[in-house]
């Protein structure tokens, strides 16, 4: 099964992304903190990384030059998000999308969908 790590801080928003995820048929692991997302990637291995742009304890922007360093985790692609457009400054630190907030869930699965099968016929 397809695994997609969810990195956000709001925990009814992560549950919600977890519903919607694995009812795509992914499994859906939630990870809250910033300083847990590279330990937890090389753990449950993900096809797709959606990361918040602002959490509470830490800065994701490094978080992700941080997975695109790692050469286990550099192919991984990474979805940014934020209610604000931030997308020009995540995409320039190594984002493969950016998805503004609020998002309707099948706009965000066919991102993800473009992503992971980009992500399939790249290896």
């Amino acid at each position: 099964m397809n695994t997609v790590l969810v990195v956000d801080d709001d925990k009814v928003f992560s549950g919600l992304l977890k519903t919607i995820f694995e009812l795509e048929g992914y499994r859906a692991v939630i990870v809250l903190r910033p300083d847990e997302v590279v330990p937890t990637a090389r753990r449950v291995k993900p096809v797709l990384v959606l990361m918040d742009l602002h959490l509470s304890r830490g800065d994701t922007l490094s978080v992700l030059r941080e997975l695109r360093a790692d050469e286990t985790l550099k192919a991984v692609p990474v979805l940014m998000t934020s209610g604000m457009d931030r997308s020009g400054e995540c995409l320039a630190a190594g984002a493969d999308a950016f998805i503004l907030k609020p998002f309707r869930p099948a706009q965000l699965l066919a991102m993800v969908a473009d992503l992971v099968e980009g992500q399939d016929t790249d290896t």
